[in-house]
């Protein structure tokens, strides 16, 4: 299995990592690079911030389900 799979069989077990997460516990060089393989691949992947008590932000990656209007704008940019 590839590591880019592994990845995205985590997010659909509903986990929720950061970019350093990804990186430390798949082994993958360039994580970033992996999520976008993901997206180019019709996942949608999306990226959440969250602010912890001390002022950090940190970006979380999850699956999730898009909107009827991002996938009515993708099939707009297609020209269906």
């Amino acid at each position: 299995m590839s590591k880019t799979a592994r990845v995205l069989e985590a997010l659909q077990n509903g986990e929720q990592m950061t970019a350093k997460q990804i990186g430390a516990r798949f082994n993958v060089g360039n994580p970033y690079d992996a999520v976008r393989q993901l997206r180019m691949q019709g996942f949608s992947i999306y990226a959440n911030q969250r602010t912890n008590s001390k002022g950090s932000t940190k970006t979380f990656y999850r699956l999730g389900t898009p909107t009827r209007a991002t996938v009515a704008a993708g099939y707009a940019v297609l020209g269906a």
